[in-house]
């Protein structure tokens, strides 16, 4: 069997293991074989099944679209700006999702149904405008502009967002526990909510990888391919921001997982780039479950919020990496 394809297994199986802890794992475990009979054959008289199915499953599906949103975004993004360390932030998708998110809070509008259309709307808009900055001039939608454009936008979005929280302290408050990141408070309508998003943008990106991967050989080679590049590159930014802004309404602002996970990726597979989304995918999946389980259990009887525990583990995942691994060429 290809060496991919046994690595895409292996991280199958990591994700398979992760799930069973966020099941099973938490203020009170449950053993797996109770899990597995809330699963296949619920008792509604036995309360453990019912924490189970009413209070695990629906926050295993939120984390598992949440961390499989963010690994595909960010191996699309490092693709596209051909850039091994960049993320869906490097655009400033995050940034836009976020100031959304802050200006429902404001507006009094909040649950998680409202939010999601929210940061769809504020990432949409960032997107945009990193696009019309980034296309200007000769070298259109060149990757160096696109990142310069988003990084000098999310430093714009960041001051407004400061300027909002220092004039409301009710929405402080709230967005306090937002940027904390969270996959606790959603229930079967928030999954189904978020379900078809997720699901049509990983079609869409396992649809351009191919295109993308020309472009990622030199704008030259991807023309005499028959490329459209600025096509391409619109359809993978479009694509990158429903992924991102689907996951930070789920979630919150969940940092490292589109910058480690990728990355990890690519130094084990290579630069294929339809095995890097499949391997990215279910990669941070398993790490935003196994995050989101740490934080269950590390500070008893309360919780740390998953945005928390993967900025800890998920960075020092990528320091490891950074020092101890070359640089794959895209």
């Amino acid at each position: 069997m290809p060496r991919r394809a046994l690595i895409a297994i292996a991280a199958a199986a990591a994700l398979l293991i992760a799930i069973a802890l966020s099941l099973a794992i938490g203020a009170r475990s449950i053993d797996l074989a109770t899990v597995w009979q809330a699963i296949t054959d619920l008792d509604p008289n036995d309360p453990e099944q019912l924490i189970v199915t009413d209070l695990r499953v629906s926050r295993t599906v939120i984390g598992v679209l949440a961390g499989a949103a963010l690994g595909i975004a960010g191996a699309l993004m490092q693709s596209l700006t051909r850039n091994p360390f960049a993320d869906p932030g490097l655009l400033g998708i995050n940034a836009g999702a976020s100031l959304a998110v802050v200006i429902s809070l404001a507006l009094g509008v909040t649950g998680f149904a409202v939010q999601v259309p929210f940061a769809f709307v504020g990432a949409g808009i960032a997107a945009v405008i990193v696009y019309a900055i980034g296309a200007r001039g000769a070298a259109a939608g060149a990757p160096v502009r696109l990142a310069l454009a988003g990084v000098a936008l999310t430093a714009l979005i960041t001051s407004v967002i400061n300027a909002v929280l220092l004039v409301d302290d009710a929405t402080l408050d709230q967005y306090r526990l937002w940027v904390a990141g969270s996959l606790t408070g959603r229930d079967s309508d928030d999954v189904m909510a978020l379900v078809p998003f997720v699901v049509i943008s990983i079609v869409v990106a396992l649809v351009v990888a191919k295109p993308l991967e020309a472009v990622a050989l030199g704008e030259d080679a991807a023309r005499a391919l028959g490329i459209n590049i600025t096509a391409t590159r619109i359809a993978v930014i479009v694509t990158v921001t429903a992924l991102a802004a689907s996951a930070t309404a789920a979630a919150g602002p969940l940092v490292f997982v589109g910058l480690a996970v990728p990355h990890l990726a690519r130094a084990l597979i290579g630069a294929s780039l339809p095995w890097l989304l499949v391997v990215s995918g279910l990669g941070g999946a398993a790490l935003v479950l196994v995050c989101d389980v740490v934080g269950r259990v590390v500070a008893p009887p309360g919780e740390i919020g998953v945005g928390i525990t993967t900025a800890f583990i998920g960075g020092a995942i990528f320091a490891i990496m950074a020092r101890r691994m070359k640089v794959v060429e895209l």
